[in-house]
């Protein structure tokens, strides 16, 4: 058996309004943060992100954060596909202090990856709601970047 393969698909640039702190217990806060729009650019589609979702996250005292996002976008030819994309974030936690304080930081300092998983009724894009794909982020002060891989 060969392993698997990964395939550039596309990326997400996803425009983040304010958090919204939501408690917590304990070691842990919890935080919503809503998606306001964006864009989505890839070879076999493109579209925007609708004002429509949010980025439910826990943010452990330990140093790392489960990210747990859901939204809409609609593509070029007018197809809507919903995301849910889970993953986690980690690293130093002088480097996350710095991402929470809406520095610019380089990626290659922190660990962001998720497991995005698209679904949509379209003909079109049906193959999207049974193929995997991963994606490696990066975040900066009032949005996010998600270049998403198909698994071959």
């Amino acid at each position: 058996m060969r392993a698997p393969a990964l395939q550039p698909f596309c990326e997400i640039r996803a425009e983040l309004g304010p958090p919204i702190e939501k408690g917590g217990g304990p070691g842990v806060c919890w935080r919503i943060i809503p998606i306001i729009g964006g864009t989505v650019e890839g070879e076999r589609f493109s579209g925007r992100i609708l004002n429509l979702g949010a980025d439910w996250q826990s943010i452990y005292d330990t140093g790392y954060a489960e990210l747990d996002t859901r939204y809409v976008i609609e593509t070029h030819d007018g197809a809507m596909i919903d995301i849910r994309n889970f993953g986690f974030r980690h690293g130093p936690l002088e480097v996350l202090a710095r991402l929470a304080a809406g520095e610019a930081v380089d990626p290659a300092l922190y660990y962001m990856r998720t497991n995005p998983r698209f679904q949509t009724g379209d003909p079109r894009y049906q193959w999207l709601n049974h193929t995997v794909f991963i994606g490696t982020g990066e975040r900066m002060a009032n949005s996010v970047r998600v270049s998403v891989f198909e698994v071959l």
